[in-house]
């Protein structure tokens, strides 16, 4: 006789309660810091509340979406713990989209509301319209209502009663829609629990990141992205610590926050360690930096190196993906940091090296042996919103396989090589883009690079480069193409190197080798295969 099927119960949880118990044990402390405007956690949770009861009067409850296309700014918090606190499911927006692109988010999620910020009305709106979603509006000033003719948020939560406290709902229950960058294909909706979220946050706080109630984190990554909306936002939220809300990040504008709010943490991006270190060349100022995150995309060991020259500070960097909440391994404080790798697997989540060619089933390799890095654990999400198909592809005999490739060393450090989709064959040769972009990094008049591989009738695929200077440098492509050649085996170095403005970043940080690709075949009138 088959076993009884087991029963989901009694456990109940919120993500809300990262805000509501800090703000119930320290209310006057600083949760955020946006422009001269310090708001306490007290405050913040009773801002949330009755934003929470405007979106109850507005019928929203357990289990609907709700989309936010927000900044960085404090309607941000405020309106993504009011979604939570009712049940609800928050489907945050990336900030960079067009109006097409967004109308797919809203489509696919089955948002029912969507809040807007005035800054982003502009496209979303018209995403909304297309759509048929609902608009509410925040930050739209009062001379400004007749040209953003929406209910605004504010003036629903004055007139509201404010919630009495988060709804508490099952542990597997959908807290968040994240959606994928879509670098193939549509973008996918990957699903995160409650229980996932919270139990992420606390493992983080238990061993992995080094935070204190007394940190002030620069928060310049994107809210809309799970880096910054768990690795700072609520990971700060959960301590206790206050987060200095940056709506877009430049280098100069970073370093003048990092000084006015004497920082300690700064966590972000490899992109923007490197516009930090460029603003260090014009500002002499110091902040009392102790401590930095890297995550998104590979950190150059190049930088990690400038990093603790210029500020005095070690960059532990981390690994993982939106469908990982998004930690999987780090440079754990406590430990040796190991430059170049992504750490160690965090508390609870293992951590294989399995054979990257076969898809049907996961083959764990010997440590040091190259493969897919593949995971399970507490933080793996739910699955992708209604795409049966892509988790099969995705999740094979109970673990998350990344797509991307890399080694583990016999104490468990993982390093990165490449994405299995960035690998570039050049005549039956591998060549892993992050090898040669660690070299060119190292090049003094180089600021940020991108290596990608490009059709070749004769070599299959051919190596280029696209690079960016410091401020004031000057080198040709022949010199850096040389300095490469000179480090590195003959089928690896670029044959084509192009000296840029800037490159393509998207909305998470990283760059966008997709748009490199695309240009290089529309310049040489090259047809996609």
């Amino acid at each position: 006789m088959p076993a009884a099927p087991e029963q989901p119960g009694f456990a109940t949880v919120n993500l809300a309660a990262i805000l509501a118990e800090t703000a119930k044990r320290a209310p006057e402390r600083t949760a955020v810091v946006f422009g001269a405007d310090h708001i306490s956690y007290g405050r913040l949770w009773a801002e949330t509340k009755a934003y929470a009861g405007a979106l109850r009067g507005l019928g929203i409850g357990a289990g609907d979406r709700v989309a936010l296309l927000l900044p960085n700014v404090p309607d941000f918090p405020r309106a993504y713990f009011a979604i939570l606190s009712l049940g609800a499911i928050v489907v945050p927006v990336h900030a960079l989209l067009k109006a097409d692109e967004i109308a797919y988010v809203l489509r696919d999620s089955g948002a029912t509301t969507f809040i807007i910020a005035a800054p982003l009305l502009a496209e979303g709106a018209k995403g909304a319209a297309a759509a048929g979603v609902p608009v509410l509006s925040v930050m739209v000033p009062d001379d400004k209502i007749a040209e953003a003719p929406f209910p605004r948020l504010e003036d629903l939560a004055r007139d509201a009663e404010p919630v009495a406290g988060y709804e508490f709902v099952s542990p597997g229950t959908t807290a968040t829609i994240l959606y994928t960058s879509g670098t193939t294909g549509t973008p996918k909706g990957a699903q995160g629990s409650h229980f996932s979220l919270v139990e992420h946050v606390n493992t983080l706080l238990l061993g992995a990141i080094d935070m204190s109630e007394d940190d002030v984190v620069l928060g310049c990554l994107p809210l809309f992205h799970t880096f910054g909306q768990m690795c700072v936002m609520n990971v700060a939220f959960r301590r206790g610590a206050s987060v200095v809300l940056v709506p877009k990040f430049d280098g100069a504008t970073a370093l003048t926050l990092l000084n006015t709010h004497r920082c300690t943490i700064m966590t972000g991006v490899p992109t923007m360690y490197i516009g930090l270190l460029e603003a260090a060349k014009a500002n002499p100022e110091r902040p009392p930096l102790r401590y930095g995150l890297s995550g998104g995309a590979a950190l150059p060991v190049a930088v990690i190196g400038r990093m603790t020259e210029e500020f005095g500070v070690a960059v532990h960097e981390g690994y993982g993906l939106t469908e990982t909440s998004p930690v999987a391994t780090f440079n754990h404080y406590g430990r040796t940091t190991r430059p170049g790798t992504i750490g160690q697997p965090i508390w609870g989540t293992e951590v294989i090296i399995a054979e990257a060619e076969l898809d049907d089933r996961i083959v764990e390799l010997p440590r040091g042996e190259l493969g897919e890095i593949c995971v399970r654990g507490h933080n793996v999400f739910k699955g992708y919103l209604n795409k049966p198909d892509a988790d099969a592809q995705a999740v094979v005999d109970g673990w998350f396989r990344t797509g991307d490739l890399g080694t583990m060393s016999d104490d468990d450090y993982v390093t990165i090589v490449d994405r299995k989709k960035d690998m570039i064959v050049r005549n039956g040769y591998n060549v892993y883009p992050r090898e040669v972009e660690e070299v060119l990094a190292r090049h003094d008049a180089v600021s940020a690079c991108a290596v990608y591989g490009v059709p070749h009738p004769v070599h299959q695929q051919e190596i280029v480069a696209a690079v960016t200077l410091m401020p004031g440098a000057v080198a040709s492509p022949e010199e850096l193409i040389e300095f490469v050649k000179e480090k590195v085996a003959p089928y690896k170095y670029p044959r084509q190197l192009d000296i840029v403005e800037t490159l393509p970043i998207g909305p998470s940080g990283k760059v966008l080798k997709r748009v490199l690709v695309a240009e290089w075949n529309a310049a040489h009138e090259v047809t996609p295969a």
